[in-house]
């Protein structure tokens, strides 16, 4: 969007600035984003790391904080223009779990556009809720009924259990009541959006769009490495491939939040042991040091790399890299087929086990792994899935199939890029 010209002010909450801010190299936002951007903060209401692990107070605090801020905000850029109103605040564009930032620009008259970030079948989901409770499948808190026990939202959907809806695995029921409410007025306040706008194609999800026509793909946005994380990198890890053989490598990394605990983060261990290829393995902070004991004298030797943060965006596009051992989290989803990697899909919250149905039975470009009795992947069962994934190039002409329909549909006159051209239109206008 700043590269057509727009002037970006970029909010985050004030916890989540400091981190993206601390991330980058040397601290300096200036000089890596273009200077129509801006990375402004709002306080969320919370004072402390407990209040914010409560989800109640923190939802609360969210509606009661945030939105006042918001109009603050905005009406403080806009009084610090004077007489120049060409630098005013004329859009609010807000990712989808934050409606409220639309109530903010109806009342003030600003136009808005909701942005989801999610496959575009999690969102038909939560948009569907109504319908749900009408037949009878949840209640008015978003429990279930007990009347099924897999949703088919409609034919080219994959189903889905009723564990896997945003909400329903809290184990507190009161938090997943508070969370399921916040949600439905999330999503009532952006039905009133001009836009709603999600981060896909329409080719890798013609069923959803069929079902909500209105909702128009710009995507995959694909991540910056630089810009927008949470952590820094260790871009070691890019030299490290560049001494790799080509589609010789194992990419393994849970994302942000995922984390094995301590049993299961073993069994995984021993499982990249016995595979015999290289690999470099992403270790959320919880667990580095555990993963480098696990490998005290190869973890960052020839055949074992091991990091807390890596540049993904370039590691999956590095020749070396043959797949992508991942919790499948959307944004990797979206990175790892926008450059044909086949995945090993270990999800393991909410959407994330919708998105390993479109990996494994829609599209074709992975394979799952199957839990054991005690309810965890064995070693030996990380092993035979690397084998097996590896050895079959069905499943990588496809993954370069996959890719290719990407490329074509963020190219010029493709869809998702004549839609992100209209909509950049629109707000000029």
């Amino acid at each position: 969007m700043a590269k057509h010209g727009l002037k970006i002010t970029y909010v985050n909450t004030e916890i989540i600035h400091k981190r993206v801010v601390s991330a980058m190299p040397d601290g300096d936002e200036g000089s890596l984003l273009d200077s129509n951007i801006n990375l402004v903060s709002i306080p969320d209401g919370l004072e402390s790391d407990d209040e914010r692990n409560d989800l109640g107070k923190r939802l609360e605090a969210y509606l009661r904080t945030m939105p006042a801020r918001l109009e603050e905000l905005i009406r403080g850029i806009d009084a610090s223009n004077g007489a120049d109103d060409n630098n005013n605040i004329t859009c609010i564009l807000a990712d989808g779990s934050m409606g409220w930032a639309v109530e903010v620009a109806k009342k003030m008259g600003i136009r808005a556009a909701i942005y989801w970030p999610t496959a575009a079948a999690c969102l038909a989901s939560v948009w569907s809720v109504p319908t749900l409770i009408d037949d009878g499948i949840l209640d008015d808190d978003g429990f279930s009924t007990g009347k099924v026990e897999l949703i088919h939202l409609s034919p080219g959907i994959p189903a889905f259990e009723m564990i896997h809806l945003p909400w329903a695995k809290i184990p507190d029921p009161t938090a997943q009541k508070d969370l399921f409410h916040y949600i439905a007025r999330s999503t009532e306040a952006c039905k009133v959006a001009d836009w709603s706008l999600c981060n896909t194609a329409y080719e890798l999800e013609p069923a959803t769009f069929a079902l909500f026509p209105n909702l128009l793909p710009i995507g995959p946005v694909l991540g910056n490495d630089q810009a927008g994380q949470f952590r820094r990198h260790d871009s070691s890890c890019l030299n490290w491939l560049d001494q790799q053989a080509t589609r010789s490598v194992v990419y393994i990394s849970f994302g942000s939040y995922a984390a094995l605990d301590a049993s299961q983060f073993q069994e995984l261990a021993l499982g990249l042991k016995l595979i015999n290829r290289p690999f470099l393995w992403v270790v959320d902070q919880r667990n580095i040091d555990r993963a480098k004991n696990a490998f005290p004298d190869e973890s960052q030797g020839a055949s074992t790399k091991i990091v807390d943060w890596a540049p993904q965006t370039k590691v999956l596009a590095h020749p070396a890299v043959a797949c992508f051992l991942s919790h499948c989290g959307w944004s990797s989803v979206t990175e790892g087929i926008s450059n044909g990697v086949p995945f090993l899909c270990w999800p393991q919250l909410v959407d994330q086990f919708l998105d390993k149905s479109y990996i494994c039975d829609e599209w074709k470009v992975g394979l799952g792994f199957e839990l054991a009795e005690n309810g965890i992947v064995l070693r030996e069962e990380v092993a035979r899935k690397v084998e097996q994934l590896l050895s079959n190039e069905t499943i990588r002409a496809r993954a370069q199939e996959i890719k290719e329909i990407i490329l074509k549909s963020r190219a010029e006159g493709g869809q998702s890029s004549k839609n992100c051209n209209n909509f950049i239109k629109w707000i000029k206008e």
